[in-house]
């Protein structure tokens, strides 16, 4: 269940907006003093914050600062006034929306909504897990294109990067030089292939505890490369 802390001094209106979130299953708390309400919103967790303007000890637009710089969850600012100069230094503090006073609460529950909605996209969107290969203290973070050995990174280039990914993208299966020249550097195998060689040498240099005796990137003789699982 989403939290919704409304910061609002007038408690009648305040009581209203939490009776209709109620009713589409938000949890919400009331705080009727700015400098509470600042406390309140630095300080537990909620998911989205209704912000009043005018508000007794500290305004709504120092709370909407203050929050903003530690937290990034959606701000709803209130205000009485129809003046753009308020609803433009809102949003500049950080605000998500301005609302202006009086408006019907079923608006205010459709506001909530749509935030929280847009809010959870882009956290579950910012959130997703890299693709990463991991075998025998060998990883590669294709998303990142980084790899680390033993938990220390390597650097490579971007062909031996896309050399190794894409071998280690196709485990126990055997390719030719050819195809691994057509599959990395999109030519036509009458290129020169030795440089899948020079490539291969390269990586087992960064990633083989015995070069001679390779963990990761097997040759097969005769046939081409094979990465080991």
């Amino acid at each position: 269940m989403s939290r919704v802390l409304i910061v609002e001094d007038e408690l009648a209106i305040a009581e209203l907006e939490k009776d209709y979130l109620e009713l589409s299953s938000f949890e919400v708390e009331i705080e009727t003093d700015g400098e509470k309400g600042l406390k309140l919103g630095l300080t537990e967790d909620f998911d989205m914050i209704i912000l009043d303007i005018m508000l007794p000890g500290v305004d709504g637009f120092e709370i909407c600062k203050q929050i903003r710089e530690k937290k990034d969850i959606p701000i709803l600012m209130v205000s009485a006034k129809k003046e753009d100069i308020d609803k433009i230094r809102g949003l500049g503090l950080g605000a998500d929306d301005y609302i202006t006073k009086p408006f019907s609460p079923s608006e205010l529950v459709a506001r909530v909504k749509a935030h929280l909605e847009r809010y959870r996209r882009l956290v579950s969107s910012n959130t997703q897990e890299n693709d990463v290969v991991e075998i025998r203290g060998l990883k590669i973070d294709k998303t990142a294109r980084r790899v680390y050995l033993n938990g220390e990174e390597k650097a490579f280039t971007t062909k031996e990067f896309d050399l190794l990914t894409f071998l280690a993208s196709h485990p126990n299966r055997v390719f030719t030089k050819e195809e691994l020249f057509n599959k990395i550097w999109d030519m036509e195998s009458l290129g020169d292939i030795a440089t899948v060689t020079v490539h291969i040498k390269k990586i087992r240099e960064k990633i083989e505890l015995n070069t001679a005796k390779p963990q990761y990137i097997e040759t097969i003789w005769g046939v081409g490369y094979r990465f080991k699982m």
